[in-house]
């Protein structure tokens, strides 16, 4: 890319006539055909398009750093002038297109200002408008002008790499706060999108920024909002955790029912049906609750204060079977001890513990996903009973 050329009081056509825009390479080698006219493979084909395309974006590079017939003239800051052609600055951006409609010139040649930004920033934008080519340093150095311009003269296809680079790798914590404010003005819901989220992970890093400092003089408003949203984001992870808390402890309790149907069905290790053996050669048990339930019942089993009140692993275990009783579809063949005698106790308990006890099973069954596929979970009819 040619330097920025700096005009003064010389013409501005000096210097112009003389350049020649570099030939073009000559045609690509003819395609190969098969026997019915078609090309031999899809990979050749798109080769030889990508190979044209190069090509012609060459062509548009020389054309715009050659200065070829430029009519139009760019004034930037500093007293910088970039030379450039109407056609293409029209057919590029409409607003471009209504600027030079407007633009006074000698002659033919007219002239157009762009400030506000480093003069290298438009020189990388009018190059844009050519071949819709940019190099990455210029594009880290000078993508939050370029994305003021793509937006403020409509060129679409600019507006949306500049916010491709920046979610990718070109947005960070420095800049962030400046882009969230610019992505609202230029209309990039995306990008917004993107800088709160970084914001609010990011919180404390951010808020020590300059930006940070910056936006809080110029946009108290927007600070609050952000506060705000801060701390509901705060609020919403701690409701997370707690709702992750609540379905580990009623998975857990689903993976003890099954445990305790296993134990009392099957055996496991020392405890089982009496009317069954236990298998010295057993293999390893693949319910993950069986060790500490099988515990729980080996005291219970043995406990003097079995009563419930009287000792608290009992009353946990009375809870269980409890628990059990109201998951279980048919109590007349359930091997679980009690399981008959608690849904007896069902009909005689208060509104209030019924209530509390519904929705603890409905909890366990939502959030285990399950629906009958279990032997001792009951049916849709009796829980909603």
């Amino acid at each position: 890319m040619g330097k920025m050329e700096m005009i003064t009081n010389t013409s501005p056509r000096k210097g112009v006539n003389n350049v020649q825009p570099t030939p073009p390479p000559l045609p690509a080698k003819a395609p190969e055909y098969g026997r019915k006219g078609i090309f031999m493979s899809k990979r050749s084909a798109v080769t030889r398009y990508s190979s044209a395309s190069s090509t012609a974006r060459d062509l548009w590079d020389s054309l715009f750093d050659g200065g070829y017939r430029a009519d139009v003239t760019i004034k930037t800051d500093d007293g910088g002038i970039i030379y450039a052609h109407a056609n293409v600055l029209g057919m590029a951006s409409p607003v471009l297109r209504g600027m030079l409609k407007r633009a006074k010139g000698f002659g033919k040649k007219r002239s157009i200002s762009i400030h506000g930004v480093h003069q290298d920033a438009v020189r990388v934008f009018i190059r844009f408008l050519y071949s819709s080519r940019y190099k990455y340093e210029e594009m880290k150095e000078f993508v939050v002008q370029l994305l003021v311009l793509s937006h403020a003269y409509a060129v679409s296809s600019l507006k949306r790499v500049c916010e491709q680079q920046l979610e990718h790798g070109l947005l960070n914590l420095e800049n962030v706060v400046d882009i969230f404010q610019l992505s609202l003005l230029c209309n990039a819901p995306r990008l917004t999108l993107i800088s709160h989220r970084m914001i609010l992970s990011n919180f404390k890093a951010v808020s020590a920024t300059e930006g940070w400092k910056s936006m809080r003089n110029s946009h108290p408003g927007l600070e609050k909002e952000l506060l705000e949203s801060v701390i509901e984001e705060e609020n919403n992870q701690k409701e997370k955790i707690r709702k992750s808390k609540e379905r580990k402890i009623y998975l857990e309790l689903f993976e003890a029912m099954e445990a305790l149907v296993h134990i009392c069905r099957d055996g496991c290790r020392t405890i089982g049906p009496h009317d069954k053996d236990f298998n010295q050669n057993q293999t390893p048990c693949k319910y993950r609750a069986c060790k500490g339930l099988e515990l729980l019942v080996r005291h219970f089993a043995g406990c003097k204060l079995r009563v419930p009140g009287g000792c608290i692993h009992c009353k946990r275990m009375w809870q269980l079977l409890e628990l059990h009783s109201r998951l279980c579809a048919d109590s007349t063949s359930c091997r679980v001890p009690l399981c008959s005698n608690f849904k007896e106790k069902v009909k005689k308990q208060s509104k209030k513990d019924e209530i509390k006890w519904k929705i603890l099973v409905k909890k366990i069954l939502r959030t285990k996903r399950i629906g009958g596929s279990v032997s001792f979970i009951a049916s849709s009819t009796s829980m909603s009973s």
